[in-house]
């Protein structure tokens, strides 16, 4: 029979200190009944000696210490699993947010999740298609990667998420065999309705699981949001063989929601203010995604996170840059310059790009024009750098020429509409056109034979 306490000793914000408790396990969920009757969720963070700390899940107004009662249930908190989850829209602790049915559970899954052993581990080698020529072409998503994007407060990240979710897809025979888990974290009302409304207006929603968490929801909720989704992802993958994209977006606000509740446990903090475990909790939450020998589904992931005062060496970018293979980066001043979506294409980077294109993944040009463009477009930079200092006059023709080639490989390649959903065939053809603009003899990067064989032979 399940025990219940009347020995709640002290509340401080979302916290609560029970006494004279038996049996109680780190992470157990429990329940605590108001003397209206009225059920409020909390889950247990320390256990010391016959005292347990706890932490709720909701608001802690209105919980009277001595009329109310305490039930731990024996689990941690977990996710109601089913393939019918695709297409739903959830709350950030699992509950159906679009008026839709309780889900009939298959399965209750520990949202924290089980590490993958590394040994078990497969290496991600296979091409993801987002449709967004910057990260195809150049910076490519290989299937079980980690490949986060830094934004700043302001940036179109929102759009990008969106683009990428509704766009995002892997080739070959197991095409209709994916799916998109997107988790949002702490954002307000308007961009909830904007990526709910979004996926549902493109059909995008029948292959998503959308979990939403708002800005005005508790701090406690914003740390499971992610979980959850990365929950729903690895069941899905592993379970349902399924090749699943997961989509985190704010990164930074699921920080902040940790720093918030290590403050309120009064712990040392480390590095402005994070608490000093923040890698190792980020690394929980990153390390879930992967691909496992001998089971054939995937998890991907997204992270996307918004830079504090644009500032790439804040914790939270830094930190997530030592554990992820990676970064997109966006750009302020391309997006002044209309340029959308800004990506920087100079900083971001891909570790396992080498590994996702190629002959019978993309096509054999692939690596050889994206280092021929990522060297022209380094070029043009430059040369438009010169120019404002020097004047125009200063520069040689082949410089003019790169300068050139910077400003149409801004307008042309970097820039995309939102509803522009480019193969990864028109982004290399769109790469070759551009390096037209260059003489044959600045190609070094490329073989004579690819030259000759893709090279648009209409105006040389």
């Amino acid at each position: 029979m399940m025990k219940e306490y009347r020995t709640i000793h002290e509340i401080s914000g979302p916290l609560m200190v029970v006494e004279q408790v038996e049996g109680v396990t780190y992470d157990e969920l429990a329940e605590i009944e108001l003397p209206d009757g009225s059920l409020r969720r909390c889950k247990v963070l320390e256990v010391n000696g016959d005292k347990a700390v706890v932490q709720l899940f909701e608001s802690s107004a209105g919980i009277n210490l001595k009329g109310s009662k305490i039930r731990f249930l024996g689990h941690p908190l977990q996710l109601a699993v089913s393939g019918d989850m695709l297409g739903r829209v959830f709350s950030g602790m699992g509950q159906p947010l679009d008026d839709g049915p309780a889900i009939l559970p298959e399965a209750y899954k520990d949202i924290n999740g089980l590490p993958m052993n590394p040994a078990a581990r497969d290496y991600p080698n296979e091409f993801i298609q987002t449709g967004v020529s910057t990260i195809d072409g150049l910076n490519t998503l290989v299937r079980g990667q980690k490949l986060p994007i830094f934004s700043g407060s302001g940036l179109p990240h929102a759009q990008l998420a969106a683009q990428i979710a509704r766009q995002a897809r892997v080739l070959g025979d197991d095409a209709s065999n994916f799916a998109v888990v997107f988790a949002a974290i702490g954002i307000t009302f308007e961009e909830s309705e904007y990526f709910v409304q979004e996926f549902r207006r493109t059909g995008a929603i029948d292959r998503t699981v959308l979990f939403i968490n708002l800005a005005n929801d508790p701090a406690v909720e914003r740390i499971s949001t992610p979980r959850m989704a990365l929950t729903a992802a690895e069941y899905l993958a592993f379970e349902k063989d399924m090749h699943v994209l997961v989509i985190l977006t704010d990164i930074t606000n699921y920080a902040e929601a940790l720093r918030e509740v290590s403050a309120a446990r009064k712990e040392v903090p480390g590095r402005r203010g994070y608490p000093g475990y923040l890698y190792t909790d980020l690394a929980t939450m990153y390390e879930r995604a992967g691909r496992q020998l001998g089971k054939p589904g995937s998890i991907t992931m997204i992270p996307i996170l918004t830079m504090p005062e644009d500032d790439k060496t804040h914790p939270i970018p830094d930190l997530t840059g030592y554990i992820t293979e990676g970064q997109i980066i966006l750009s302020r001043d391309l997006y002044r310059k209309g340029v959308l979506p800004p990506v920087d294409v100079l900083p971001s980077l891909s570790r396992l790009k080498d590994k996702g294109i190629g002959v019978g993944k993309t096509r054999e040009d692939h690596a050889s024009t994206m280092n021929q463009l990522f060297a022209a477009y380094a070029s043009g930079k430059e040369a438009k750098e010169l120019m404002t200092i020097l004047g125009e006059a200063a520069l040689s023709p082949t410089d003019l020429l790169y300068a050139k080639f910077a400003d149409e490989f801004e307008k042309r390649y970097v820039t995309q509409g939102q509803e522009e959903n480019r193969s990864i065939q028109e982004t290399l053809d769109l790469g070759w056109q551009l390096l037209k603009i260059l003489p044959k003899s600045e190609l070094k990067r490329i073989k004579q034979d690819m030259i000759d064989k893709y090279l648009p032979q209409d105006e040389q």
